[in-house]
Formats: C-alpha cells, sequence, structure tokens
C-alpha cells in the first residue's frame, strides 16, 4: 500500500469546491490506491446509474438557491466562504476513493454528499487521508473539521470526541472467497477457528469476538481477528488466502465482489442495529446543528437517493438526521 493508502496520520489535503458534484456524468471509474485490491479494475457505469448521475447534479444545481438553504446560510455567516477538512479513509468503493483517473482527486457517496452539503452551507471542502482508526482522533484533535466517511456511529465512537448526524442505515455484507468454502453463515459459530480481516476501529470486532465463548462452549476454537488499516487491505487478505472472512456495509462488499468476480462471494447480509453518520467535534454544536439542517434540506429533494442510485447503493437506506452524542 502507498503511504497515502496506510498511513496512520493525516498525510495529505486534498482541495476540491463545495457543491460541484463535479464527479456527476462521468464514466464511474472506481479505484483503490496502489497495491490495493481495487487497483487496476474498473466498473463501468451502467444506464441506470449515469441517468441517475444526470439527475443528481439537475438537484443539487438548484440546491444551494434554494429557500431552506439561503435561510441556513444566514443562520450561519460565519460559515459562509470557509473551507471545512474533511477527514476520510478513501479506501471503500461507492462511498469514497481515489479517484483512478486523477489521484489528486476522491469520488464517491460520501465525497458527493458532503459537498451538497456544504454548497447549501456556503463552505468548500478539502480532505486529510487517515487510517481507519485515526478518523475520529483526527477530527476530536482539531486536524479536521468533519467526517463524512461511510463511519458507523455508535456512542462508544462518540465518547472519542465527536457528535454524530444518521444519514444511512446500515446492512452489513460477508466477503468470503468464492462459492464460500469454510460455509460461514452469518457472525455465528460458523466462525469458530476461522481468520476475520476487519479494520482497526471495527464494529464488527466485539462482535466477531463476542462468538468465542460459543465456540469454546461448542468445543471449538475462538475466531481469530485480523486487523488492518484499510478495506482494501482486508479484501487483500481474503484474496492471499491469510483470511476467510471479512465485514462491512453491503454495498461495499458487493462492489469488491464485482470486481473479484472469480475469487470472491457474499456469505450472507446481517442487519446491525447502527446507522452511518457525519462525525463533528463534540462541544461543537452550532456546526453540527448547521450540517443536520443541510442534510435534512438535502434529503428533502431526494439528493440524497439520486446520489445513492448514481453509485449503486441502496437508495432506501437514507437515514432521517438526528443526533447521537456519548451521553
Amino acid at each position: 500500500m502507498s503511504d497515502l493508502c496506510a498511513s496512520p496520520r493525516p498525510s495529505r489535503r486534498l482541495h476540491r469546491a463545495a457543491g460541484l458534484l463535479a464527479t456527476a456524468g462521468l464514466a464511474v471509474t472506481l479505484a483503490a490506491c496502489g497495491g490495493g485490491s481495487t487497483a487496476g479494475s474498473a466498473v463501468t457505469t451502467p444506464p441506470a446509474a449515469a441517468s441517475a448521475a444526470s439527475s443528481a447534479e439537475q438537484v443539487s444545481s438548484s440546491l444551494a438557491d434554494s429557500p431552506a438553504c439561503t435561510a441556513l446560510r444566514a443562520e450561519h455567516p460565519d460559515l459562509v466562504g470557509t473551507t471545512q477538512t474533511n477527514a476520510l479513509n478513501p479506501h471503500t468503493p461507492g462511498y469514497e476513493v481515489i479517484d483512478q483517473e486523477d489521484p489528486t482527486k476522491f469520488q464517491g457517496f460520501d465525497i458527493d454528499l458532503g459537498n451538497a452539503i456544504a454548497s447549501c452551507l456556503g463552505f468548500t471542502v478539502d480532505y486529510v487521508a487517515v487510517g481507519f482508526s485515526e478518523l475520529i482522533p483526527t477530527v476530536a484533535s482539531g486536524q479536521a473539521d468533519w467526517i463524512v466517511s461511510n463511519l458507523y456511529a455508535t456512542k462508544e465512537r462518540a465518547a472519542g470526541g465527536v457528535d454524530f448526524i444518521s444519514y444511512s442505515k446500515v446492512f452489513d455484507g460477508i466477503l468470503v472467497a468464492k462459492d464460500n468454502p469454510k460455509t460461514i453463515t452469518g457472525i455465528d459459530t460458523s466462525l469458530c477457528g476461522l481468520t476475520v480481516a476487519l479494520n482497526k476501529g471495527y464494529v464488527e470486532v466485539p462482535l466477531v469476538e463476542g462468538v468465542g465463548p460459543d465456540c469454546v462452549a461448542a468445543g471449538k476454537p475462538e475466531p481469530t481477528v485480523s486487523l488492518f488499516d484499510s478495506s482494501a487491505d482486508c479484501v487483500q487478505a481474503i484474496l492471499a488466502g491469510r483470511a476467510d472472512a471479512y465485514m462491512n456495509d453491503v454495498n461495499t462488499v458487493t462492489r469488491f465482489i464485482a470486481e473479484h468476480p472469480a475469487d470472491l462471494s457474499s456469505a450472507e447480509t446481517v442487519m446491525l442495529d447502527y446507522t452511518i453518520g457525519i462525525g463533528v467535534p463534540t462541544g461543537k454544536t452550532a456546526f453540527r446543528d448547521a450540517i443536520q439542517a443541510a442534510l435534512t434540506a438535502v434529503q428533502s429533494t431526494g439528493l440524497q437517493a439520486e446520489l445513492a442510485t448514481k453509485w449503486q447503493l441502496d437508495a432506501n437506506a437514507v437515514a432521517e438526521p438526528t443526533i447521537l452524542t456519548a451521553d
């Protein structure tokens, strides 16, 4: 992996004007960092997704001029004209990856959603790429202003120094080798004695570890959790035979399978009692509330669902922008 892919600390800032949704209309070429599992692979945008991209662009172009966004900019003049840094882990196809055509840019659903919110509030976005486990520490320490990076919202994570604004429901997929040779059936005792690749800090880590006592009771070895800094590394572990399963958002799992149809399969889909949330520093309630209001405006236009279709995610997974804190 390149430094940009695996650096545990902020490694690079990339600037991009808000509200452009610049990737709309482009052929969607998915990529990960050099050496990652998706390097050199590509998925061509099907006609339906291309149509959705065009529609999303049309909706976005009028968002900033809407009465709701105009009122929000008047309510939060301190944000207008500023630049807010998004901490992200750009290795999740569909959500955020490095643009294969221009490595100075990121692309994906979260990039577009963040730009739409920024456009509504009148600020621009730049980015700092970090390891997954460093997302919250980066924002909590003031090195970035917010997180829009497919991050599951939990109270435990909020305790690290962020408040969450929910925007999507969570359905997890279980990625395995082609045809599921280990007959994995879920986050259950079918994992006994197997190795599960997960990102550091994933909510699935305690869930997999929680299977251990049931394995022991059944006279079987506990599953082993192998931790990595990115989804691309986890998938590489599966492809190399160093892990038996990997868990993430089902849309992400589906993307990885599409890129490696001869090598990967999905074992099961599991609904988790979480939402995906935008993280903002604890205590910055005015900024948090502005983001929540702008997200509500985005959703009211149907733009979030349009973006989900554009990036081939589940448009029905849109979640009400509720706030979750550590308290």
